[in-house]
Formats: C-alpha cells, sequence, structure tokens
C-alpha cells in the first residue's frame, strides 16, 4: 500500500469519528430532555483545546511517537464515548446530565488532540519519505472531510428499527435513525477503535531524541502573545475570537432545529425534517470545494476581503437559517450549507497565511497555535456557552412546537445580527493593505 493511500484512511477515519455525532448530538440530547444542556457539550470541546492538544504535542515530541499516541488517544475516546452510548441506552430519556456529560468530555478531551497528532503523523511520514509535504498534504486531508460526510450520512440513513439494523432511504417518517439516537456514539466509538488498531500499521514517526527541552509554556504558544504588543496582529487575534464565537453554533443547533419541524403537520414528511443530518452535509461538501477557490480569492481580492467574506458568509448562514423551512423554503437551508465553505474555510485559512506571512520565523508556529487557541479555544467555548443561553431562553422556555420554531427563528436573527456587527467592525477597525505580488497561487 502505497504511502498516500496509508495516509489517507488514516485522515478519512479520523474525522469519520468526528463526523459521527458532531452535527447530530444536539438533536439527540434534545431527545432525552437535554435540550438546554446542548452548549455545555459543545463548549467543553472548546474547552479542552485550549489545553490537552499542546499537552499531548509534549508528549508525542519526547516520549512516545505520535502515531502511537494518535492510536493510544483514539482507544480511550472510543472507550469513552461507547460507555456514553452504553449509558444512554440503558437509561434512555432518564439519562442524567451529570454521568452522560462526563462520559462525553472525557472522549472528547482526548479526540480533539488527535486533530494535530494525524497531521504531525502525515507530515512526519511524508517528510520522512521524501514527499512535498504542501503538495502531497492537501489531498490527503480532503479525504478527511470526505470521511466526515460518510459519517454524517451514515448515522442519518442507518438505525434500528424493531431492534434490527438497517437502512432508510425512502423518507420514512419516525424512522430510529442513529442521528436522534445514543446509537451515534456506537458508530463513533467502533470508527475510533478502527483506527486505534490501524495506527499501529502506521509508518515510525521518530521522537525528539536531542534533549531539547520544550516546555509546557513553550507547547501552548504563550512565547506569541508578545504579538499583542503589535496594534494590527492585536485587532487580527480580538477578531479571530469574535468571530470564533460562531464556529460551533450550527454544529450544536442545526440538527435539532431542521428535526424540529417534523412537530409542524405542514411539513412533518418533508425529505429535510426526516434527514437533517445529509442536509448538513452538504455543509461539508461546500467546505471540501472552497478550498480550490481560496488562492484565486487571496491573489484577486486580498486577505482582509476575503475574511470579509468569510464574516458575512456566516451572517447569511445563519440569516438563511432563520427563514428557511424544509418545505418550499428549503432552497434557503440549501444556500446556508453552500455558503458555509466560504464562511468557514475562507476564514480559517485565510487567517492563518495571515499569521503565517506577518509573525516571524521563530514565533511563527507558536502564532499559530494562538490563532487556533482564540478561535477554536476560546472563541468557540464562548459562542455555544453564549448561544446556549439565547435557544434556552427563547426556544426550550416553550413547549409549544410552534412556539418553539418561533424561537429558533429568533434566535437565529440574533446570530445573523452579532456575525453582521462584527463584519462591519472588522472592515472599520482592521487596516490592511493588498499586495497581489504577495500572494502565490501555486506551489
Amino acid at each position: 500500500m502505497s504511502i498516500n493511500l496509508r495516509l489517507v484512511i488514516m485522515n478519512f477515519l479520523q474525522f469519520a469519528v468526528w463526523g459521527a455525532y458532531l452535527t447530530s448530538m444536539g438533536n439527540y440530547l434534545g431527545s432525552i430532555g437535554l435540550g438546554p444542556k446542548i452548549g455545555l457539550f459543545y463548549a467543553m470541546q472548546g474547552i479542552v483545546s485550549i489545553f490537552m492538544p499542546a499537552i499531548l504535542g509534549i508528549v508525542a515530541d519526547r516520549w512516545i511517537p505520535a502515531q502511537r499516541l494518535l492510536g493510544i488517544c483514539h482507544a480511550i475516546a472510543a472507550i469513552f464515548i461507547i460507555s456514553a452510548g452504553y449509558y444512554g441506552m440503558n437509561k434512555g430519556a432518564e439519562a442524567e446530565f451529570g454521568t452522560l456529560f462526563s462520559l462525553y468530555s472525557i472522549s472528547v478531551a482526548f479526540y480533539m488532540p488527535t486533530i494535530a497528532l494525524s497531521n504531525s503523523v502525515a507530515y512526519g511520514v511524508l517528510t520522512n519519505n521524501g514527499y512535498d509535504t504542501i503538495k502531497a498534504f492537501p489531498p490527503i486531508r480532503t479525504l478527511g472531510t470526505v470521511g466526515f460526510i460518510c459519517a454524517m450520512l451514515f448515522v442519518n440513513f442507518a438505525g434500528m428499527p424493531d431492534g434490527q439494523f438497517g437502512f432508510n432511504f425512502s423518507n420514512e417518517n419516525n424512522f430510529p435513525s442513529f442521528q436522534n439516537s445514543y446509537g451515534q456514539f456506537f458508530v463513533s466509538g467502533v470508527l475510533g477503535l478502527t483506527l486505534f488498531f490501524y495506527s499501529f500499521t502506521l509508518p515510525k514517526v521518530a521522537v525528539d531524541n536531542s534533549g531539547e527541552k520544550r516546555t509546557l509554556y513553550d507547547a501552548l504558544g504563550l512565547k506569541a502573545f508578545s504579538l499583542f504588543k503589535d496594534k494590527k496582529m492585536a485587532i487580527f487575534f480580538i477578531f479571530s475570537m469574535f468571530l470564533g464565537v460562531s464556529l460551533q453554533i450550527t454544529n450544536g443547533y442545526a440538527n435539532p432545529f431542521i428535526t424540529s419541524f417534523k412537530e409542524i403537520p405542514e411539513y412533518a414528511n418533508t425529505w429535510g425534517a426526516n434527514n437533517a443530518n445529509a442536509l448538513i452535509s452538504l455543509s461539508q461538501v461546500s467546505e471540501t470545494l472552497c478550498i480550490l477557490l481560496i488562492p484565486f480569492f487571496l491573489k484577486r481580492f486580498g486577505i482582509k476581503k476575503v475574511m470579509l467574506l468569510a464574516m458575512f458568509a456566516w451572517f447569511l448562514r445563519f440569516a438563511l437559517f432563520g427563514v428557511g423551512n424544509p418545505g418550499t423554503g428549503v432552497w434557503m437551508f440549501v444556500l446556508s450549507m453552500i455558503v458555509y465553505g466560504i464562511a468557514f474555510d475562507f476564514f480559517n485559512v485565510s487567517g492563518s497565511l495571515f499569521v503565517d506571512k506577518e509573525t516571524d520565523k521563530s514565533i511563527r508556529s507558536s502564532a499559530q497555535g494562538v490563532f487556533m487557541m482564540m478561535t477554536n479555544g476560546f472563541g468557540a467555548t464562548i459562542g455555544m456557552l453564549a448561544a446556549g443561553e439565547v435557544v434556552n431562553h427563547y426556544v426550550y422556555t416553550q413547549t409549544d412546537p410552534v412556539a418553539q420554531l418561533e424561537g429558533w427563528t429568533t434566535s437565529w436573527y440574533i446570530f445573523a445580527v452579532y456575525a453582521l456587527i462584527i463584519t462591519i467592525l472588522f472592515a472599520i477597525v482592521f487596516k490592511y493593505k493588498h499586495n497581489p505580488n504577495e500572494i502565490k497561487t501555486t506551489h
């Protein structure tokens, strides 16, 4: 088996593990009466992302080869996510928040660092075998998103009717799909254990035996916080956090929102209301395709305008949820999924390039760590906690399905207005002059 194919399989499984529950967990939590706690579950991903990747990064650098640590982390994460599924299966609607949240939190604490570890494995293996990582890695990483999509579609169409495993492609209403149950945790766990065993077949990535010590202070990228002394970089990082607020909102709430239309007779039998995860998977398809557009847009418009496009796309993402429905307005949902690729990719990739260009080589990696910490750590955590308060107030305090749907609409409009305000402020406050010659469109 070629090196590329081996790494493709690794990336496919890496993100399939996450795709099995990331966009559908909110739906399951809502079905067992834990809808008001959705924000806390998704905020935990941001909390552990602040420190766990750095801690395990030191372990991989100094003691345990990255490919082995990748497998060990996936095994631990899988055991606890399966335990969460088993607990949910036995308790049903009587599942207690404390137990389920604890099992999930331990699982995600060991999963989130594997995203960086899988990148380290890929870079190390490619370099050791003489590959140009800039050219070889992007296609490999793209197949990771394909794995995410496949897992989403699987939990959407697979289920356990009458206790027997089966698929539903006929839009049968009330089909016990995995996207609505604890079954999604079992799917994620099985994929995680598969990657655990597979990781031991991967080429070895050597640890650092140079004797040079890397402290937690270094790993957390704290040296790069000196960049906040530069006004331009400080503004960029602060807005990165503000935009990071939006990153996980639709992951947590899009599925329960779309599925809630099943309670409205007019929409009960529509394809979208019964296949929310499949509909949402269009977002990941868009994400995959939009990566290809980034070089052209960066060359033509520059980093600031590309980032503004991303911010405005977040406004459209939320606003279209507010006005759409899975019936005659399903095209608005589809358009929301399409603009997600611009919202997510254009900001993350162009932001990463900006950090790479504007920072000194000696702290470049640390600066990238700060960028990720501000967006996926602090920003996403604050965003989910705040979004939880909004949704709980407007949606989960209501018992009537129509009133809940009106609450969802109000919530999406609040998120949209927030994204629009951030876009306008960024356009005014962030000063950056585009030089097309500084942007390379080919490698």
